[in-house]
């Protein structure tokens, strides 16, 4: 089968670890920014995770000439009208830990009751061919709660304080990273890569 140069547009070594395991079985050659040490980041001027997550994928695929995966992805609150939303990493200020970004979106639901602490991750991937400008977006979500302070010991970004909907009522860190649900949505998307290419070249 022939094997596919594909560049992950993303310097979150969570993400990238994500992104990786779910094309752990396809015939891709991974590449990454320590590759393109010049490449130049697309400004995230989008106001939703598909915009955004099409504007790193098209940037990135531009100057490496490589078909190229980027994510974009985040918290959304409902008692916080949506925060922290498509600012999910600058939440408490650019260049904050998760901790601080954890400690701040806590602070501002205070004593709000558990009944009311619904939230979500979006998860936006976007998949761009420099060879025929073909570009495709896929958007999944996964449902759940805030809890009133972090549990388990892994994860990344807000993992730590989001409650799945799953059965298990499991916290995000507490399941395994490949059977996750967010890493599910990832995978989806990223599997479909294969298929993608062969119907992009064909509309080319």
């Amino acid at each position: 089968m022939h094997q596919l140069d594909l560049m992950i547009a993303t310097r979150n070594e969570g993400k990238l670890r994500e992104i990786a395991a779910s094309l752990a079985d396809l015939p891709v050659r991974l590449g990454g920014f320590a590759d393109f040490p010049h490449l130049q980041e697309a400004e995230e001027t989008g106001v939703t995770f598909a915009e955004n997550a099409m504007l790193k994928a098209r940037a990135c695929a531009a100057q490496t000439k490589l078909l190229t995966i980027a994510d974009d992805s985040g918290l959304e609150v409902d008692a916080l009208d949506g925060r922290p939303g498509i600012r999910s990493a600058r939440y408490a200020g650019e260049n904050k830990s998760d901790e601080e970004r954890m400690e701040r979106l806590l602070a501002e639901l205070g004593d709000v009751p558990e009944e009311k602490r619904q939230a979500r991750f979006v998860c936006a991937l976007a998949v761009a061919d420099p060879t025929t400008n073909f570009l495709q977006v896929f958007t999944g979500t996964c449902e759940g709660r805030i809890a009133f302070q972090p549990r388990g010991g892994s994860g990344f970004g807000y993992d730590p304080i989001f409650m799945s909907s799953a059965p298990s009522g499991s916290s995000w860190t507490a399941c395994t990273d490949l059977n996750s649900p967010l890493t599910k949505r990832r995978g989806r998307g990223a599997t479909r890569l294969p298929k993608w290419k062969n119907a992009s070249s064909a509309g080319s």
